[in-house]
């Protein structure tokens, strides 16, 4: 990054000039390929505001690269977030200057949305932090990955643009290792297995994923059984990829769906467990057994190895207790 003069003020740019390989791409791939921290939608609207040059010259999305091409690309000057902080209790595993690694509970909503305008992740970040990153042109936390309203654990936080913007490569290259806890219906065959199969929109239902969409993208989801309990079982999950509920796709597609999913599950596999007190328990979980328990990766400012773990939370941890004991009668 270098500061440009523009007249009396200063333009802060990202600069990259074109590589032989990297000849053919369109502007806005070849853009959303660089660790800008940015997604192809924001990168599509900064060069259609006029944010984006090719050789200083304004240039269209579809515009294909050559050679020692000069791309630059303006940061957007911040601005403030609609999103009101709220004063919501924390698990704060570390803090720095730079980045946030908080405990999230089961029921709580990253960002705001229709229906979920506070409560949310954000709404608690945005009280306890002062300074927040500016990356897409909104003042506000920088989320860079998230997880569903009904699974718990690990989230990391961006609290600078250079943090968001170090920490949104590493995902996007599959650098960040996540570990998950996922408590499932059946005794898996195998102790250990992957799971590569893609996964998209449901083909009918919008607001679900599916390892049957008409397009879909990469995902790999590596498992290991942790503990057996007869009908049920504790996984390891590690995904390679981050694709939208793929965990919970993923293992549903395996046969051995996330207690307590209401939407991939299947109520009939807790209707089948015949013991009426153990049934009662699996069905008394009202949410996904699935926790984010570890995640490490780089520290995007000083390049320090960082590795942070969650226990089970209580849901959890009860009722592998109980299942634990039942399984021992």
């Amino acid at each position: 990054m270098r500061d440009k003069p523009m007249g009396s003020q200063e333009r802060k740019s990202d600069e990259f000039i074109v590589a032989s390989h990297e000849a053919g791409s369109r502007l806005d791939i070849y853009l959303s390929l660089k660790d800008l921290g940015l997604s192809r939608s924001q990168i599509k609207k900064s060069v259609d505001d006029g944010l984006v040059r090719v050789n200083s010259f304004h240039s269209k999305v579809s515009y294909r690269l050559r050679p020692g091409d000069i791309v630059e690309i303006d940061k957007r000057e911040p601005v403030a977030c609609h999103t009101l902080p709220q004063d919501i209790p924390l698990t704060i595993v570390y803090e720095d200057q730079h980045i946030l690694v908080v405990d999230k509970p089961a029921g709580m909503v990253v960002h705001p949305a229709v229906g979920h305008v506070q409560d949310t992740m954000v709404n608690a970040i945005l009280h306890h932090c002062q300074n927040l990153s500016g990356i897409g042109g909104i003042l506000r936390p920088g989320i860079v990955h998230r997880l569903d309203k009904g699974t718990s654990g690990l989230l990391v936080v961006a609290k600078s643009d250079e943090a968001h913007q170090g920490l949104a490569g590493q995902f996007k290259r599959h650098e960040v290792r996540k570990t998950y806890k996922a408590l499932v219906y059946g005794n898996p065959k195998e102790d250990e297995g992957v799971i590569d199969v893609p996964v998209g929109r449901h083909p009918i239902d919008r607001k679900k994923m599916s390892t049957r969409s008409r397009r879909s993208k990469e995902a790999i989801t590596r498992w290991r059984v942790h503990e057996r309990f007869g009908m049920t079982a504790m996984l390891d999950v590690d995904i390679v990829t981050g694709r939208t509920h793929q965990i919970r796709v993923h293992l549903s597609a395996l046969g051995h769906p996330v207690v307590g999913d209401s939407v991939y599950g299947n109520p009939k596999r807790a209707d089948a467990v015949h013991n009426t007190f153990v049934r009662s328990k699996l069905k008394a979980m009202k949410r996904q057994a699935l926790h984010a328990a570890q995640i490490g990766f780089v520290h995007p400012v000083t390049c320090q190895e960082m590795i942070f773990s969650s226990p089970l939370p209580d849901d959890m941890a009860d009722l592998s207790n109980f299942l634990r004991r039942y399984v021992q009668v």
